[in-house]
């Protein structure tokens, strides 16, 4: 029988915890100024997948993902490193999560912080700290992951990175975005630096 639910924030007492430098102020002026990150879960018939994400508070992209069948600090660090070796971090970044322990670990902030980002957590028990990390899970779930019944982790793998990397990523426009999707978002954006650097209205 599947299990309906699955406890992913566990709170580490021991470990420091960051303030809310966010204040679910989910608005960004460009790419990489405030990127927010959290943790679900997805049923397979070998058992639970975990999946870590990072997405970009400006385009609503997401920009690190990891997978992993063991709930550790090692699958938010491998979201983080994906994502800082995708995107070209120039100015201060802020990086907001739950106070899980994976984003209290000392591994994690030392990580932050060797990067020069700035750590942000939600306040306790207060969903509404993280909503659009949140929405983008309800969005992946009840878009895709509802439609499929996953025999092995890694069949889910597969197709939740498709779903993310080639669809939601490139082809779902999205309503915050005036309907287009984030790729095209951040696209449009480059082209108008580009041309305001050249005095082009």
């Amino acid at each position: 029988m599947q299990k309906k639910f699955k406890v992913t924030t566990q709170v580490d007492p021991k470990l420091p915890v960051a303030a809310n430098h966010l204040q679910q102020d989910f608005k960004a002026m460009g790419p990489n100024e405030k990127w927010v990150a959290d943790i679900t879960y997805v049923w397979t018939l070998e058992g639970w997948l975990y999946l870590a994400i990072i997405l970009d508070l400006f385009s609503r992209k997401v920009v690190g993902m990891a997978m992993s069948d063991r709930l550790k600090k090692e699958i938010v660090l491998i979201a983080l490193t994906q994502a800082l070796g995708r995107r070209e971090v120039t100015g201060s970044l802020l990086h907001h999560s739950d106070k899980g322990c994976q984003y209290t670990s000392m591994a994690f902030r030392d990580l932050l912080e060797e990067r020069g980002i700035l750590c942000s957590m939600s306040g306790t028990g207060n969903c509404y700290d993280n909503a659009v990390a949140e929405s983008f899970f309800h969005t992946l779930k009840t878009e895709h992951i509802y439609f499929e019944e996953y025999k092995t982790r890694e069949e889910a793998k597969q197709s939740i990175f498709e779903y993310v990397e080639v669809f939601y990523n490139n082809q779902r426009r999205h309503s915050f975005l005036d309907y287009v999707s984030p790729s095209d978002f951040e696209n449009e954006y480059q082209i108008r630096q580009k041309f305001s650097l050249l005095g082009v209205n």
